[in-house]
This record gives C-alpha cells, structure tokens and sequence, in this order.
C-alpha cells in the first residue's frame, strides 16, 4: 500500500530539498572564497543543514512516526545556518540565508 503525502508535508519536502541545493550550492562557493578559513564555523554549519534537510525528507517521504521531531530539528538548524550565512555579504550566501528561513517556517508548520 502506497504511503500518502499530505500536501503540508509535501511543501514542506519541497522547501527542505530547495534548502539542501542552495546550502550545497553556497558550501562549494564558500570553499572557493578568498576568506574560507574565517568560515570554518559557517561550513558547518552548512553541512550540519544539508544532512538534516535530507534527512528531514527521509522521514516525512515515509510518513514516520518521528517526522514532526525532525522537522522542528531542521527548523533550529536552518535558522542557525541563516544566521551564519547573513554574515557573509556574497550573494551565494544571502540567497542561502533565504531559503533557509523559508525552509525553517515550513519545518516549524510541520512540527506544529
């Protein structure tokens, strides 16, 4: 029997993948920066984003009994990497910083 999505948990899929891709997307371009060491603390934060954001898609993609948790998880991480990356004033970073805001309310709705 297939597992259905309601459509909040599919939105909310949809904001953790776009959040995965510009966290990804600005990872790479932060390694490349002239200033990368003084982004250590950013860069993982980044990483830590990704795998929950991921992670988070797992568990709602299979209606688990522990998505809620992971969804209010990644809504504190995402607000953590936006923080971090609204240092930065690359547009790679701002546009990050977006998208994990929005990623972060979708999660919080979830996690309701």
């Amino acid at each position: 029997m297939p597992v259905t999505i309601s459509n909040t948990y599919q939105q909310c899929i949809e904001a953790c993948m776009k959040c995965l891709q510009a966290c990804e997307q600005c990872l790479t371009a932060c390694l490349q920066e002239p200033d990368a060491q003084n982004r250590t603390r950013c860069i993982q934060t980044l990483r830590d984003c990704i795998d929950i954001c991921a992670l988070s898609v797992q568990f709602m993609s299979r209606n688990s009994q522990y998505a809620k948790q992971m969804c209010s998880i990644c809504a504190t991480i995402c607000e953590e990497c936006a923080t971090h990356c609204e240092m930065f004033k690359d547009s790679h970073c701002q546009e990050c910083a977006k998208v994990c805001r929005e990623c972060a309310e979708h999660c919080r709705k979830m996690a309701g």
